[in-house]
């Protein structure tokens, strides 16, 4: 069997395919998310915190030339410079968002769950044979019978 063959049949499998669709689906569910995250949720808790903006924290690490011509204060413009810094805020912006993140995914998760799950239909109560109900009768009979006598 020839490469190009062996390949062509693994190419058209329904698992590659399907995912192959699921990275496509996932790539643009991820632009979703990420606007979630980004346009919806983070702007509330920075109005929440006060702004507080943790993307310009960081450490400067190394000495800045006398060529630069940035803002010192400036995360963005000494690592464009290529100065050494130690960037702590931005990694913590990331954590926060990665949490926020995953937080709605599992909530994603949950809610398609909920719908997947089939809704289960109480058993009905099984039938009752027909000699039980005679005897349900008999029983019931008797009981009225003996309240009349008393």
């Amino acid at each position: 069997m020839s490469i190009i063959k062996e390949f062509k049949e693994f190419a058209v499998k329904g698992n590659v395919m399907d995912l192959a669709v699921g990275v496509i689906i996932g790539g643009a569910f991820s632009n979703i998310v990420n606007s979630i995250v980004k346009d919806l949720i983070m702007p509330v808790i920075g109005v929440a915190t006060g702004g507080l903006d943790f993307s310009n924290q960081f450490i400067r690490l190394g000495h800045i030339p006398d060529s630069f011509k940035g803002n010192p204060d400036s995360y963005k413009d000494l690592q464009t410079a290529g100065i050494a810094v130690f960037g702590y805020g931005s990694f913590i912006t990331v954590l926060i968002n990665f949490i926020i993140l995953a937080f709605i995914i599992f909530l994603m998760v949950k809610f398609i769950n909920k719908l997947r799950k089939p809704h289960v239909e109480e058993p009905a109560s099984p039938a009752v044979p027909e000699d039980v109900l005679l005897l349900r009768e008999i029983r019931d009979v008797i009981r009225d019978g003996k309240s009349q006598c008393t």
